[in-house]
C-alpha cells in the first residue's frame, strides 16, 4: 500500500513513468507522496508507452500522483483519461498558466489538483490559480521558472520574492502550505538541509525529490527539531501554568502568536 495521502506531504518523490520497474520500489521509499512523472522524466517517443504502463500498474491499494503533461501538448487529452483511475490520489499539473486547464483536469475524474508554477504567465496568474476548485496546493518548478526568466545559477535572494508569492497565495486561498522545487544535487546533504530549511522559514510545507537518497534529509528537515519541540513544550506549560497571567520564557515575552507557534510546532512532530 502507497504513503498516507490524507497528511500533508513533506517529501514528494518523482519516479519516471517510463520506468514501471521502479513504481513499487519508490512507494517503499519512505517518501510521503510520490509521483509518476509523464512529463520531463518521459522521452517523447516514450509518452504513450509511460502511459500504458502506468494505467496497466494503478490500483487502488497504491495511492499516488501523476504529473501529467501539460495542457499545450499532443499528450495532455490522452494523459487525462487517467486522472479519475483508481489509485490516482491527485494530478499534478505542469506549466499551470490557466484555471480552465485545472478544470480539465477536474472534469476529467482527478479527486484533487497540483498546479506547477513554472512561468511567468503561471506566476501572474497564481490567484486564478489557487483559487480554481479542486486545488489542493501548489508546487514551485523553480528550474524551469528560471530558464522563463532568464535568470542563471538563482539561490535564494534571487527567487525569494516568487517564493513568498506562492506562500501568500496559498495561504489566501486556505490550501496546504505549496511545494518547493527540487534540489539537483543528489549528494550534497548540506545543500538539501540549507533549501529545505530556507523552505520551512518561507513557510513552505513539502519539496519535490528527484532521487530516493533526498526523501529522509527532506522529510527530517520538515520535522521540527529536537531543540524546537523541547521550546515549544516550555512555552505551552508556562502558559498553562501562568493562568492567563503575562509570562516569559527564555527571556522573552509570551504572547499569543508565540503560543501558537508553539502549538503548530507541537502539532507538526507528531509522529506520522
Amino acid at each position: 500500500m502507497g504513503p498516507d495521502m490524507s497528511r500533508i506531504a513533506r517529501s514528494l518523490l518523482f519516479v519516471p513513468g517510463s520506468r514501471p520497474d521502479r513504481f513499487d520500489k519508490a512507494l517503499v521509499a519512505g517518501a510521503d507522496a510520490v509521483v509518476v512523472d509523464l512529463e520531463d522524466a518521459v522521452a517523447p517517443g516514450d509518452k504513450d508507452r509511460a502511459r500504458d504502463a502506468l494505467a496497466a500498474w494503478l490500483a487502488p491499494d497504491r495511492s499516488v500522483i501523476v504529473r501529467i503533461n501539460g495542457a499545450d501538448t499532443e499528450w495532455f487529452r490522452g494523459d487525462l483519461a487517467l486522472c479519475g483511475r483508481p489509485g490516482v490520489a491527485a494530478v499534478m499539473l505542469p506549466k499551470a498558466e490557466r484555471a480552465g486547464d485545472i478544470a480539465a483536469v477536474r472534469g476529467a475524474g482527478a479527486p484533487a489538483v497540483l498546479p506547477l508554477v513554472e512561468s511567468a504567465a503561471g506566476f501572474v496568474a497564481l490567484p486564478a490559480i489557487a483559487g480554481a476548485p479542486g486545488v489542493q496546493r501548489l508546487a514551485f518548478g523553480s528550474l524551469d521558472f528560471q530558464i522563463d526568466l532568464g535568470m542563471r545559477d538563482a539561490l535564494e535572494d534571487e527567487l525569494l520574492f516568487f517564493r513568498s508569492q506562492l506562500v501568500l497565495a496559498s495561504r489566501l486561498a486556505d490550501l496546504q502550505p505549496p511545494v518547493d522545487g527540487v534540489s539537483t544535487a543528489i549528494d550534497d546533504t548540506d545543500r538539501l538541509r540549507e533549501d529545505v530549511l530556507r523552505a520551512r522559514r518561507l513557510g513552505f510545507g513539502g519539496k519535490l525529490c528527484i532521487h530516493p537518497r533526498q526523501v529522509e534529509g527532506v522529510n527530517r528537515h520538515f520535522t521540527p527539531s529536537e531543540a524546537e519541540r523541547a521550546w515549544a513544550q516550555r512555552v505551552l506549560d508556562a502558559a498553562a501554568a501562568s493562568g492567563g497571567a503575562a509570562v516569559a520564557v527564555d527571556g522573552k515575552m509570551v504572547d499569543k502568536p508565540v503560543i501558537l507557534r508553539a502549538q503548530a510546532i507541537v502539532r507538526d512532530a507528531q509522529p506520522d
